[in-house]
């Protein structure tokens, strides 16, 4: 039978109930994207604008002059890439120290069986409760004891150990849904639990560590209250806390923010749209209860 015949039967087959029921559907998808996608559509078209155009007492959503050369002139307004570099450092770096500290021991938790194991997990999931906000000042007067303060180094150690327990969360169930069988076969065939680890359960775990991975690059890279506190020098600015450099005391020069907004949005868009055939496999094996 065609690929043409098998629709029409399925067409048929639809009742009119179905059919209203599909259109609302689709309705509903439509004015929820509508609604999603509205406060970027603001973003634009305010960047796009011109700073009387902004304050003018009759705004429109969209710009009556298109100032595209807001897109090239915020590059000499404000050192962006600086901030743009910075970010990508304590981001990646971060993503980094808690991957490579996350893999053992979520491996160690899914599947060895020592005392206190199921507290050591309660804690680790408890440890996420806590606000940055709530330890700020502890993390201040730890980070200054270490001359931590104004450095990518402190952030990039702050941001991965609060990311850790996130980590390690995620990858345990990772683990846990793979059969041990297939630890047990590496075994038989010489390997030892590092070599079978490594040869065997992380190419299997690709999924998991790469939702992992994008999880804790896009907090980490989102990260603001931590970096407002401890930098003070310009140039170690990340770039969520560098492009505040337009809000001024007398005037925000918001098409510039915006620009800067957009420009902030890029990695994180394109690091999702590469890897995002992995995320829902991902989250579907980190949830497997152990």
């Amino acid at each position: 039978m065609s690929r043409q015949k098998e629709e029409m039967i399925i067409n048929k087959a639809k009742t009119p109930k179905q059919k209203i029921l599909r259109v609302c559907l689709y309705v509903f998808v439509i004015l929820m994207a509508l609604v999603i996608l509205y406060p970027y559509l603001v973003m634009v078209s305010t960047a796009l604008k011109s700073r009387a155009e902004i304050y003018a007492a009759k705004g429109t959503v969209f710009p009556v002059t298109w100032l595209w050369s807001n897109f090239t002139d915020i590059w000499s307004k404000a050192p962006l890439l600086r901030y743009f570099v910075n970010s990508v450092i304590v981001a990646g770096g971060s993503t980094l120290i808690a991957i490579f500290c996350g893999i053992p021991a979520a491996y160690a938790l899914a599947r060895m069986k020592f005392k206190g194991q199921k507290f050591f997990l309660g804690l680790v999931i408890v440890s996420q409760m806590f606000s940055p906000v709530v330890l700020l000042i502890g993390i201040y007067r730890v980070m200054s004891t270490l001359h931590m303060t104004d450095s990518l180094l402190g952030l990039i150690f702050i941001n991965a150990a609060f990311n850790q327990a996130f980590a390690i969360w995620l990858l345990r169930g990772t683990f846990v849904s793979i059969s041990p069988d297939m630890e047990l076969a590496a075994r038989i065939d010489g390997c030892n639990k590092v070599q079978a680890m490594i040869k065997v359960l992380l190419p299997m775990t690709a999924p998991g560590i790469v939702t992992t991975l994008i999880f804790i690059f896009i907090n980490a890279w989102n990260e603001y209250t931590i970096a407002l506190t401890l930098i003070s020098t310009d140039l170690n600015k990340p770039l969520t806390v560098g492009i505040t450099i337009f809000n001024g005391y007398n005037m925000i020069e918001w098409q510039y923010l915006f620009v800067a907004s957009l420009f902030a949005t890029i990695p994180v868009v394109i690091l999702f749209m590469c890897i995002e055939k992995h995320l829902v496999s991902g989250l579907a094996s980190g949830g497997v209860k152990g």
